[in-house]
């Protein structure tokens, strides 16, 4: 072979030309939205937010995250496997009600102790919350009902059922030891909450990317039709995933109602657009199939940051929802692969 041939052999062929930095963008740029709204952020609130870097504000940030977060996982264990949990704001509200009525109810009445009253106060919520997961499952998996649709009738349910129990009043009278245990109390020098969270992240993490069960449902969100014929249980996978989900959503209205002393009903109401945006901005995908849990992690933060951020300008909650609204448009529009 001839120098000539050699040379020929190695250039590129006729009109191919090497890829450009327009070319890798364009294929890279769902790999680009989290960091580069992570940038922006960090850049405004430097510049419009007084005290937004200090250690006591960021240690807020990362104290108000616990709530959304555990949430936000719960939205994603429903995505990966191809749906979408409308229903977890109410399920923090019905829970954090159920929760409250069992530990005041007890409390109040002298049967059993503090401690006793609080394990069964956490028990019935969480209880609630699986019991919601499972009637979500079933209309999903079994029933047929598209999750969007089964999730906003129960939503509405759940909501008036958590009304009807409370009669639109905060309930009052939980043990002390409650709020002090786990809304502000410490455990080996961590904070309870953020030590619950970080619990619920492992078990997740785990959970997605280590066992059967997560590697069926990334198959059940890519393509149910294949995951059925390989014989995975698909319909026992999805009621699994929502029971989780409404486990997880009930987890997250204990410890909120430790934080806030009071059981209510109205709590949670942003909950499901949050969690939605910190999965989109993460990078999951609302047809199922993709999503990964740390980034949930960093999406979650960064809504709760922006929220904490737009605080201390003093912006109002209701220019805040928009907007929450407008990242999760922007996320949808910049994040195709």
């Amino acid at each position: 072979m001839t120098s000539s041939q050699s040379v020929s052999t190695l250039a590129p062929a006729d009109g191919a030309r090497p890829p450009s930095l327009s070319r890798w963008l364009q294929h890279n740029q769902h790999k680009l939205v989290l960091p580069g709204l992570f940038l922006v952020a960090l850049l405004i609130f430097a510049f419009s937010a007084p005290g937004f870097f200090s250690l006591d504000n960021q240690l807020n940030v990362s104290r108000q995250s616990v709530y959304l977060m555990l949430v936000a996982l719960a939205q994603l264990i429903v995505l990966v496997g191809g749906g979408i949990d409308l229903s977890v704001g109410t399920i923090v509200a019905l829970s954090s009600i159920s929760a409250s009525l069992t530990m005041s109810g007890l409390y109040q009445n002298g049967e059993g102790s503090a401690e006793w009253a609080i394990a069964m106060g956490t028990g019935a919520a969480l209880l609630v919350g699986a019991v919601v997961g499972l009637l979500n499952g079933i209309g999903t998996a079994v029933l047929r009902i598209p999750s969007f649709m089964m999730t906003l009738g129960m939503s509405s349910v759940v909501f008036g059922v958590a009304l009807y129990l409370s009669g639109g009043v905060p309930i009052y009278g939980l043990p002390q030891e409650f709020g002090q245990a786990f809304g502000y109390g410490y455990f080996l020098g961590i904070p309870s909450p953020v030590l619950v969270v970080l619990l619920a992240i492992a078990a997740v993490y785990v959970l997605l990317e280590w066992t059967r069960y997560g590697r069926h449902l990334y198959a059940i969100g890519g393509n149910p039709r294949a995951a059925t014929l390989s014989g995975v249980r698909t319909e026992r996978a999805t009621i699994m995933a929502f029971v989780l989900s409404g486990v997880l959503s009930a987890l997250s209205g204990v410890l909120l109602t430790a934080r806030l002393g009071t059981g209510e009903a109205s709590i949670g109401t942003t909950f499901p657009l949050e969690s939605i945006a910190a999965c989109v901005i993460a990078g999951a995908a609302l047809t199922g199939g993709v999503g990964r849990t740390l980034a949930v992690v960093a999406g979650t933060f960064l809504i709760v940051m922006v929220q904490n951020g737009m605080n201390l300008m003093q912006i109002g909650a209701y220019a805040q929802t928009m907007v929450v609204g407008a990242l999760l448009i922007f996320a949808m529009a910049f994040s195709k692969k």
